[in-house]
């Protein structure tokens, strides 16, 4: 009797179990449903606030790298050592104008927003070495000087090119003309303009202004449209600033590009990855808060979708961000290219400190070997190969685009955006000029000046923080990811 009344217990039992499992899979099914139809309204899969980052993946047009691969080289092992290396003082210092009028329209006046203010460095501030110009960047006389104070270095460094050899100050005399006429990718501002002035830009860092309306789409507007190989059958502005750009599909709308030759797609991303590496800088250094005398700056994850976010830009969002690795690919080459004129014993970034300038020598060079590591690199051999005479054509237009663009830098209202456009425009000019000088940089001579190639201090300060610009812009969109995946 008791074994059929524990037999009957054990089937009450087991029906008990699997009608609340079953009952409890119903439920919870139909709470994950809710769930996604609240988060996802359109029936998508991916969370909305990782939109911004679900396409970008893969490998990038027009070249053979992948985006994984670069998040990993740029994050573990180029970005830590590039922001060491632009705090040093040699590439703290760079000697602007920023003052000089616009070429091509009046002035819209300047930002009033105090945080469009630079600073100025006073002369006193600025390294012995980096005052007394390009001279002492090959002296070893300049090099063996310590425990010096700055007035007997500056009485010592105003001899020293007495202390020359004439075949040396012949050699200084041919380089300087050189590099007067050379081919150069960018309006150089003149460093000896009572105008130039020192600027610490660790002190002055690139940030949110609040710079923007019309001024700022002046500037960007004819960027794009004046000087971005558009096609006239293209109606639809560029520009991504423009009030209105029709009822294209966002990402659609590029059929053209494809359409156009290697050199002028290069040319627009190049300006596209540019213009997206600003936006993120400014996404990340955000004003948050000004209460209490003290300005609270920070990630700002609602303005970084506005410009990103696949939903808000049509599908071009994901494009711009492709854009930016990919200029962050040709600067890369840049300076694998560039290497061996740093490599050589007698090139020295001199400051006037010896300690200071044998360590930043030596964090250089640590980057270039890290960057000669890295296997997949843009392949500038495939730009300008056609017909010779199309190609001189094709290579001179191209170069007087981005100089024409490097000349439109001087009609941005707010100082410190001017400041940190000229900077990094400069920066990838320099790396253009690299790249087209490869025969030059391949004939250097290994214990003495070129004539054939050489980089002013001003184009090697550019050329190294314009680059940081970009790896920080990259190590600030892995943040964002996290952000968006916490805020998820």
């Amino acid at each position: 009797m008791w074994k059929v009344t524990l037999q009957a217990f054990a089937v009450l039992l087991l029906a008990w179990f699997l009608g609340n499992f079953v009952v409890g899979w119903f439920q919870q099914n139909k709470v994950n449903t809710q769930t996604q139809h609240r988060e996802h309204p359109s029936g998508a899969t991916d969370s909305q606030d990782q939109s911004c980052f679900c396409h970008l993946t893969g490998v990038l047009d027009d070249c053979f790298c992948d985006v994984e691969s670069i998040d990993v080289f740029n994050n573990f092992k180029i970005y830590p050592r590039i922001k060491k290396l632009t705090e040093k003082d040699y590439f703290r210092y760079y000697k602007v104008i920023l003052k000089r009028p616009c070429p091509f329209w009046p002035d819209d006046g300047h930002c009033s927003i105090k945080d469009c203010h630079v600073e100025p460095c006073p002369e006193s501030k600025i390294p012995v070495g980096i005052k007394s110009g390009n001279y002492n960047k090959y002296s070893q006389a300049a090099n063996t000087m310590s425990d010096m104070t700055e007035c007997e270095q500056a009485e010592e460094l105003g001899a020293i090119n007495s202390t020359l050899s004439n075949q040396s100050k012949e050699a200084f005399a041919d380089w300087a003309r050189h590099d007067d006429a050379q081919d150069h990718f960018c309006e150089l501002d003149d460093e000896t303009s009572p105008d130039a002035e020192y600027v610490d830009l660790l002190l002055n860092p690139e940030r949110y202004t609040g710079y923007k309306g019309p001024s700022a789409w002046r500037v960007w507007n004819s960027i794009y449209e004046e000087n971005c190989f558009k096609p006239r059958s293209v109606y639809r502005p560029l520009n991504p600033l423009a009030p209105s750009r029709g009822d294209d599909d966002g990402e659609g709308f590029y059929n053209w590009l494809e359409g156009l030759c290697l050199e002028k797609r290069v040319f627009y991303r190049l300006i596209s990855g540019l213009h997206s590496s600003i936006n993120i800088h400014l996404c990340a250094d955000y004003l948050l808060d000004e209460g209490w005398g003290r300005s609270v700056w920070g990630p700002n994850v609602q303005e970084f979708r506005q410009r990103f976010d696949t939903a808000e830009t049509k599908g071009e969002g994901t494009r711009r961000l492709k854009n930016l690795y990919f200029l962050y690919l040709i600067e890369l080459r840049a300076l694998y290219k560039v290497a061996p004129y740093f490599e050589r014993a007698f090139v020295n970034l001199y400051t006037g400190n010896t300690q200071e300038d044998s360590a930043t020598k030596e964090l250089l060079l640590q980057v270039f070997n890290e960057i000669k590591t890295f296997p997949m690199h843009f392949d500038e051999k495939s730009m300008f190969a056609g017909h010779k005479l199309e190609a001189k054509t094709l290579k001179e237009e191209f170069r007087l685009h981005f100089k024409n663009i490097s000349r439109i830098m001087d009609c941005v209202g707010c100082s410190k955006c001017r400041l940190w456009g000229k900077l990094q425009t400069q920066g990838l000019g320099t790396a253009l000029k690299i790249l087209f000088s490869e025969k030059e940089i391949q004939n250097l001579p290994e214990h003495s000046p070129s004539k054939g190639f050489q980089l002013t201090r001003q184009e090697i300060v550019a050329l190294m923080n314009g680059f940081g610009r970009l790896s920080t812009s990259i190590h600030q969109l892995h943040s964002f990811r996290l952000l968006l995946e916490e805020n998820r």
